[in-house]
């Protein structure tokens, strides 16, 4: 038995398919099943029903499973109190962001990495329940979402921290008229075109804000926020996003797009939280990113 073999059978009952675990582990299929036969057959029990569809835990895997993850979890403090021993961080940090306020994280990441250049910094944007469930999992250390007061974190498993109170915005051109407004109405943006970003929530606050006054005129979505920046610098399209997302960062430092309120939108003010495990002391480089994150943030 050894931490490899470990390693597989617990991304295998993750990924419920030897095939995405391989990939997901980036070693061959073959390899990956050797490995796990070799283990059950180490054990004297059959840890995978093999199925076409994929593969699901026996009752006596699930009971491995369990105890393969508390060792490896061990492992990985073991390795982080060697780390702090020998006074240097490495490792990789996983942080998971929903798509849309990441312009935030851009400068900390930058000075992080020139302080600890030994530490690979993982940024994955991704939905709200994907960053729950990977922090559950351990394949995430640290989480940032949106909360309200209509969608919260209710886990007992989580820490949740409030980092930021905001509430979505138009953007607009500075040299458009509607830079001199104070608020705008649903009416006026449906006038406008929009370029979107690709998000789930931005694509339904647009929906549900704006269809029912009629069809709204969308230029194009995207995950390019450089895109979005010069087609609304442009004059051609206005924006919707979080307004601390146009604070003074990438991509909006010069203050070419201005946030403007949008009238009725003041009722729901969305949190920007970050989710971390309750039962997990944190590494010296996750406690090192979060130093900054209360630094840049709160």
């Amino acid at each position: 038995m050894n931490i490899e073999q470990l390693e597989h059978v617990t991304e295998a009952a993750k990924a419920g398919s030897l095939t995405k675990a391989a990939d997901h582990l980036h070693v061959s299929l073959s390899a990956i099943s050797q490995s796990i036969s070799k283990l059950e057959k180490e054990l004297g029990i059959q840890l995978f029903i093999r199925k076409r569809q994929g593969t699901a835990l026996t009752a006596e895997g699930m009971k491995i499973i369990e105890k393969a993850e508390k060792v490896l979890a061990a492992i990985g403090d073991l390795r982080e109190e060697a780390n702090r021993r020998s006074d240097t961080l490495a490792g990789n940090l996983k942080i998971g962001m929903i798509p849309g306020p990441i312009n935030l994280l851009i400068d900390m990441v930058s000075a992080y990495k020139t302080d600890y250049p030994n530490v690979k910094v993982e940024i994955h944007e991704i939905g709200p329940v994907k960053i729950v469930e990977g922090i559950q999992s351990n394949d995430l250390d640290i989480g940032l979402i949106l909360t309200s007061h209509t969608f919260a974190v209710q886990n007992h498993e989580l820490i949740a921290e409030k980092l930021l109170v905001g509430r979505m915005v138009a953007g607009v051109s500075k040299q458009s008229p509607l830079a001199l407004l104070d608020r705008i109405s649903p009416e006026q943006l449906m006038k406008e075109t929009l370029v979107l970003y690709n998000d789930d929530y931005i694509k339904r606050f647009a929906h549900d804000t704006l269809s029912p006054y009629g069809p709204i005129d969308t230029l194009f979505t995207t995950n390019n926020t450089e895109a979005i920046k010069r087609a609304v610098e442009s004059g051609v399209a206005v924006t919707l996003g979080m307004d601390y997302s146009f604070r003074s960062r990438s991509p909006y430092q010069n203050h070419t797009v201005i946030p403007i309120n949008i009238v009725g939108n003041e009722k729901e003010p969305l949190n920007l939280e970050m989710i971390r495990r309750k039962d997990k002391v944190p590494s010296r480089k996750v406690k090192e990113f979060i130093k900054r994150i209360h630094r840049e943030l709160k």
